[in-house]
């Protein structure tokens, strides 16, 4: 991966234990250079925002560069969780992409009315789960170019891409 000097959190938040294990394999396959913390509900996923509860140590819950976000998860779903974090001013700007089974036009339109970044259905098959996770790092993480915070750069890193100037 071109200018990339330190490892991009991945957080993602998903209540199906295979998902998130294929997810996990998946991201592994794809040879990318990502941590990948895996929250299984909404509370779950704003505690570790908000470094509440099991999540008070930031070296436990590093801020996430990406947000893998199931829409339908217990206690809080994802939408709400969606709805929270975009409005909060210091985590607004980490992008958000809904990965879930969901085929609902219904789902797709209000969870970019919400702030969402992408919205992708879960692939079916592992094979295709591996391109999505390429896809999604390749786009994400070498292609756009994020502000700082998001990517953990504060002093080691100026860009996440190579620069010309």
């Amino acid at each position: 991966m071109k200018g990339r000097q330190t490892t991009v959190t991945i957080l993602m938040a998903d209540d199906d234990e295979d998902d998130c294990l294929l997810a996990r394999e998946a991201l592994a396959e794809s040879r990318l250079s990502n941590e990948l913390h895996i929250v299984s509900d909404g509370e779950e996923l704003m505690d570790y925002l908000y470094h509440r509860g099991q999540y008070t140590n930031p070296k436990v819950a590093p801020r996430p560069g990406l947000i893998l976000l199931d829409l339908n998860m217990p206690k809080k779903d994802g939408r709400e969780a969606l709805r929270e974090i975009k409005a909060d001013a210091n985590l607004r700007k980490i992008p958000i992409v809904v990965l879930t089974t969901s085929r609902a036009e219904e789902d797709i339109y209000r969870t970019y009315d919400l702030g969402a970044n992408s919205f992708i259905i879960k692939p079916v098959t592992f094979g295709s789960l591996v391109e999505v996770m390429k896809t999604i790092g390749k786009y994400w993480f070498e292609i756009v170019e994020l502000p700082l915070e998001v990517v953990g750069g504060r002093n080691e890193q100026q860009s996440n891409q190579s620069s010309s100037s």
